[in-house]
């Protein structure tokens, strides 16, 4: 065990953990943000992304060591009251069915907008299709990802 301090969502959490215990893990369970969900552990469906300086990562794979001193950020601090552009188009195209990719899905869309703001098909196609929805909605992820850069391009 080892006492070291993560910056999550802007905030300082000390705690004593596992240098090499999964992010997602000390994110849920230490910090107490359980936004950020556990698909699979072994970083192949994405419900666990969480930006780190500003990247999409897989938290189920990245060991605490791996982000302390970095900005982590959940879909916790995406926004303070849900008003971030994706997650605006998230609501509007009514995209969750079960919902429990969107944490991931719509971390994963914001750091698209953030790279590319007028992301191409392929770079939408190649940010999102790792994410796995197992009630296929992706094609409400697409029009939600349209609109939010028309909501981005008009503010």
């Amino acid at each position: 065990m080892a006492s070291l301090t993560l910056r999550i969502n802007n905030k300082d959490y000390p705690m004593e953990v596992d240098p090499q215990m999964p992010l997602l893990w000390a994110i849920r369970d230490f910090a107490q943000l359980t936004g950020t969900k556990f698909g699979c552990g072994i970083s192949q469906c994405g419900a666990c992304t969480v930006h780190i300086d500003g990247e999409p990562v897989r938290s189920c794979v990245t060991p605490v060591s791996g982000a302390t001193g970095k900005a982590i950020m959940t879909i916790e601090g995406l926004s303070a009251d849900n008003d971030h552009p994706v997650q605006q188009a998230w609501q509007e195209e009514q995209v969750p069915q079960c919902g429990y990719c969107q944490s991931g899905q719509i971390m994963t869309a914001a750091a698209l907008l953030r790279k590319h703001p007028q992301p191409s098909e392929e770079q939408v196609n190649a940010y999102m299709s790792p994410i796995i929805c197992r009630c296929g909605t992706y094609v409400r992820v697409k029009r939600a990802i349209d609109k939010a850069v028309a909501i981005t391009q008009k503010a």
